[in-house]
C-alpha cells in the first residue's frame, strides 16, 4: 500500500484529499500546515508520495521539495496548487517533482492524476503544462538572481516577509540567531536588498508569500 503525507496550511484540502485517497486504499500516514513541521515529520516517516501547495508559511512547496529529495530519493512529490506564477512553475521543474495538480480538477481527476504520480508516472496539469512552455520559450525566465540563492537563504527570506525575526527564524529552523543574520545579510546582498520592506516586495512580487502573510 503506497503511503501518502500531505501539506496544506487549509485543515479542510488535507481533509479532503485524505478521504480522496481513502478510494483508493492508500493510507495517509501524516500531514501537516506548516513546512517547519513537515519537513522533521517526513523524514522521519518516509512516506511514498508527498503532496504539497506551492507556497507555505515557512517554506515554498519547490523548497521543500528540494530539501526532502537529497534524502528520500525514491519518494514522489507533487504541488497541489492554483499558483500558476512562471515563476513558482519554474522552481517546481527545478526541484524535481513528479507532478503538479491544479486545485480546480474534479475529484475523479484528482485521483487519476494522484494514481500516475504514485504509480511511478508524471502528471503536469494543462495549464501548467502552458505555462512550462512558456517558461521554455521565453529566455527571461531562464535565470534570475532568485536561482543564486542558497536553501536557507530562501527560507529566511520567506520567513522574514511573513513577519519573523531573526530571533523567531532561529527558534524554527533550530540555528542560532547569529547564522541567521549570516543567511539574511547574505540574501539581502544577492538580491540587492536593504531592509525588511524591501524584502517582503520581493517576496510578494515574486509570489513567495501569500499577500494575506505579509506585513
Amino acid at each position: 500500500m503506497k503511503t501518502f503525507y500531505l501539506v496544506d496550511s487549509q485543515a479542510s484540502i488535507r481533509q479532503m484529499l485524505a478521504e480522496v485517497l481513502d478510494r483508493r486504499d492508500y493510507s495517509v500516514i501524516g500531514e501537516s500546515g506548516d513546512g517547519a513541521k513537515a519537513l522533521e515529520e517526513i523524514s522521519e516517516l518516509k512516506p511514498d508520495v508527498i503532496v504539497t501547495e506551492a507556497r507555505l508559511k515557512t517554506h515554498s512547496g519547490p523548497e521543500l521539495i528540494r530539501r526532502l529529495k537529497r534524502e528520500l530519493p525514491e519518494s514522489r512529490f507533487v504541488i497541489f496548487s492554483d499558483e500558476r506564477s512562471p515563476i513558482i512553475v519554474k522552481e517546481t521543474l527545478k526541484a524535481g517533482a513528479h507532478g503538479y495538480i491544479e486545485k480546480s480538477v474534479t475529484l475523479s481527476e484528482l485521483l487519476n492524476s494522484l494514481r500516475i504520480v504514485a504509480d511511478g508516472g508524471c502528471f503536469f496539469g494543462f495549464n501548467i503544462t502552458e505555462v512550462i512552455r512558456k517558461v521554455v520559450s521565453e529566455p527571461q525566465h531562464a535565470e534570475s538572481p532568485q536561482d543564486s540563492l542558497t536553501d536557507r537563504e530562501r527560507e529566511v527570506l520567506i520567513m522574514i516577509a511573513n513577519g519573523n525575526s531573526n530571533k523567531d527564524i532561529a527558534a524554527i529552523l533550530g540555528l542560532s540567531v547569529k547564522t541567521v543574520d549570516n543567511h539574511r545579510c547574505s540574501m539581502m546582498r544577492k538580491l540587492n536588498l536593504h531592509n525588511v520592506a524591501s524584502i517582503t516586495r520581493y517576496a510578494m512580487e515574486h509570489r513567495m508569500v501569500e499577500l494575506n502573510f505579509a506585513i
